[in-house]
């Protein structure tokens, strides 16, 4: 047999004509069809025209089909030349037999040249069985091959028990070379129905006929030289019977089979696998017992009773891999539905189990929350991934401890966790809710650490706000985004979300597609030296051109950017953009240090002091070219972190400045302790002190506490000449303000400076 061509799985395979038998095949076939014709006709005792002409020609057909094969395949296959010699081997044996028959002899002599044709056709299929399977043994499992010993052993079990008596005959004798014959027709029998069952125990191939003719043809040989021995140890084997039938319609059989090894179509095998995988080795299982409980009641040969003894130990040891293999599949099903931290269902048993939950939902009703970590990322950022991991498995096991026993409660993926409350309508899910945001709003101890951590929690009732599972989770979804966004812990769906939560989804499409497209940009606001009226720093503050909505600010967007966890994304980017731009400034002489916003997340970063380092250094900026605002609030969330952090900003020579002084609740510990060059004093401060002495008293005093701590005060939000006055007399150092410049494109700047420039030389 050639290689099987394997069809593409894309393609449809190709429907042909069955290739019409060849005229050797229809001669075959009629030689096969008269010599059964006489042998019913003429009786028996040997007949020179049926048991001689018509019985040899049944038999060379064969062969002569073969040998055809071989010819049209150049010799190239090992398996047809290999059958051609075996069934002309026999076919030859079989002419010395009816030769010397017709010549007269009364009995053939045993052993004679008629056994060396016959025995020689056993060796040369059983390797001609080898040569078909052996490129394809290599891929077969332990399971695979101990089914084919099972099949093997209980088959040639059976045979054994049926071969007794001619065994028992031929050892009875002394040992000659007539016994060793004698003994090796039984043996071969065994070997080829042993090959031919364990091969087909393998479902190495399942090719329909042309296999099905192939294993057939053997058996029927067998079959017949097992009969064969059988009457003719006892003495009833007559010449003439349907019996020597069996030989030539096996080798016609075995003839078929080459023939189609070269007629058919490439790829035509085809899988059976399925009920017919445990049908040859649970019979073969069964009949091993059987031929052991025989020999429990009757004297049987050693050989069955052992051949049947093997079967069972092959069974047995392939019934417990087959357990095994049962238990790794369950546990392998249980780990498909099972998320490997916590222990939880997971997202795939969510969506296997809830729409059976929804459907047999007591009460015909039932609540899906959805919970989300508020700041998740800042703890896996900040303490490693590993107290992140730690996190979520409390968190599991805090809302395990407080469900019902009917709700179900999974973890979906990163920080998100789902639960199903059974039975439950408006007024209990808000109840949970309430319950779950202040379970988990006690701190969590993670490595002798102290974490603290809040949720954001939505709510979807069914069926009220949605028919299925997936519609329910979509809604679930938009709550619990609006609930994060206005920081209320918990939010019922209502149909007004919606609307935001498809303009969230597309917001966010379009955000990822804007840092992708280069659709951010930066506009700078001057910060006036309030002593000579001098421009040295900028703030660069970030905007998005969108394509349709135009200019938007960063409360359209950032928010957003925060919750999809862009930021550091974006980070990157406007450190670039303003690096960049810093350089150009650098180039043209007129230098300017630009101030960069920080989130909380993105200090977060361990890499981050580095990281910027190596941007200011890439552009060959000294590193007094850029400043870092940060918010107080961080600090105030994890001071030991943030001091680490500005240390090494600070130890890069990258300036510090605190955004929004004043706003948080702060202990003014931290301007002591931590390496700050600036503070920015919130707008909310300065915009009132005009025309309020209380407002222009406290920033007065904040001025003159930076100054005492050696720290430079920029004042935000000046709108008008009279606070710039007032900054003026109290000694502050800088000032940003709408009364100076709004955030402007890099390009107006530079138009702005040279128009500030040229009216200082005026004066």
């Amino acid at each position: 047999m050639g290689r099987p061509f394997r069809a593409p799985k894309l393609l449809a395979p190709v429907r042909t004509a069955s290739p019409r038998p060849s005229w050797s095949l229809w001669g075959m076939g009629l030689l096969l069809g008269a010599y059964l014709i006489g042998l019913s006709l003429h009786g028996t005792g040997f007949s020179l025209l049926v048991d001689g002409w018509l019985g040899l020609a049944a038999q060379y057909a064969p062969a002569v089909v073969c040998w055809i094969v071989a010819v049209r395949t150049r010799f190239r296959r090992g398996t047809v030349v290999l059958a051609a010699v075996a069934v002309t081997s026999f076919a030859l044996g079989n002419t010395y037999y009816v030769v010397a028959s017709a010549a007269g002899a009364t009995e053939v002599p045993f052993p004679s040249l008629a056994d060396v044709g016959y025995l020689l056709f056993y060796p040369l299929m059983l390797v001609a069985l080898a040569v078909l399977i052996r490129r394809r043994l290599r891929a077969l499992t332990l399971p695979v091959l101990l089914d084919s010993a099972v099949g093997a052993m209980g088959a040639s079990a059976v045979l054994a028990v049926l071969l007794s008596p001619v065994l028992e005959s031929a050892v009875a004798g002394p040992l000659s070379l007539g016994t060793v014959v004698a003994i090796a027709f039984p043996l071969f029998d065994l070997l080829l129905v042993a090959a031919v069952v364990g091969i087909a125990a393998t479902q190495v191939f399942q090719s329909g006929r042309r296999w099905i003719l192939l294993t057939l043809g053997l058996l029927v040989l067998a079959a017949s030289d097992v009969v064969y021995a059988l009457r003719l140890s006892a003495g009833t084997y007559e010449v003439g019977t349907a019996l020597d039938a069996g030989w030539a319609i096996g080798l016609a059989l075995v003839a078929v089979w080459v023939d189609g090894a070269e007629r058919s179509p490439a790829g035509a095998e085809r899988s059976q696998a399925g009920a017919w995988t445990l049908v040859v080795p649970a019979a073969a299982t069964a009949a091993g017992l059987t031929v052991l409980i025989l020999s429990s009641q009757k004297q049987e040969s050693v050989l069955a009773v052992a051949l049947a003894a093997l079967t069972l130990i092959f069974a047995a040891v392939r019934t417990q891999l087959a357990f095994r293999e049962l238990m790794k599949m369950n546990d392998l099903r249980r780990q498909v539905f099972t998320d490997d931290l916590t222990g939880l269902p997971n997202r795939r048993a969510l969506y296997a189990d809830i729409p059976d939950r929804l459907t047999n939902a007591a009460g015909g009703r039932s609540a899906l929350l959805l919970l989300d970590l508020d700041r998740f990322k800042e703890v896996n950022d900040s303490l490693g991934h590993d107290i992140g991991d730690r996190l979520l498995v409390q968190v599991g096991q805090r809302l395990s401890g407080h469900l019902g026993a009917g709700d179900l409660l999974a973890r979906l993926g990163g920080d998100e966790f789902a639960i199903l409350l059974d039975d439950a309508g408006s007024d209990r899910a808000v109840a949970v809710a309430t319950t779950l945001h202040g379970l988990l709003a006690a701190p969590f101890t993670l490595a002798g650490i102290a974490v603290q951590t809040d949720v954001s929690i939505g709510i979807a009732l069914y069926p009220d706000q949605g028919k299925d599972f997936r519609a329910l989770l979509r809604r679930a979804d938009m709550a619990m985004y609006k609930a994060k966004g206005a920081r209320t812990g918990h939010h019922v769906f209502v149909s007004a979300d919606d609307r935001h939560g498809d303009d969230r989804l597309r917001t966010l499409q379009e955000l990822r597609t804007a840092l992708s497209r280069d659709e951010l940009v930066l506009h700078y606001q001057p910060k006036v030296d309030l002593d000579t009226g001098e421009v040295h720093g900028v703030e660069a503050l970030v905007r998005w051109h969108h394509p349709v909505r135009g200019l938007l600010y960063p409360d359209a967007f950032l928010e957003l950017v925060e919750e999809a966890g862009l930021m550091r994304e974006m980070t990157n980017l406007v450190l670039r953009k303003a690096l960049d731009q810093a350089a150009i400034w650098q180039v043209r002489e007129t230098p300017l240090t630009v101030a960069v916003n920080l989130s909380a997340s993105s200090l977060m970063d361990a890499d981050l002091p580095e990281r910027v380092a190596s941007m200011v250094d890439e552009r060959g900026l000294e590193t007094s070219a850029l400043a870092l605002e940060i918010t107080e609030d961080f600090l105030m969330a994890d001071r030991g972190r943030g001091k680490a952090i500005l240390t090494r900003l600070r130890d890069a020579g990258i300036q510090i400045a605190i955004d929004d002084f004043g706003t948080g609740y702060s202990s003014l510990a931290y301007l002591r302790d931590l390496p700050i060059d600036e503070l920015k004093l919130d707008r909310s401060f300065v915009m009132p002190m005009a025309g309020d002495p209380r407002a222009a008293a406290l920033v007065a005093s904040t001025i003159h506490l930076a100054h005492s701590l050696g720290l430079r005060m920029v004042a935000e939000g000046v709108e008008d000449a009279a606070t710039y006055d007032r900054l003026v007399g109290f000694g502050c150092d800088h000032a940003q303000g709408f009364h100076l410049s709004r955030p402007i494109p890099a390009a107006d700047l530079e138009r702005w400076l040279a128009g500030r420039a040229e009216a200082a030389l005026a004066v």
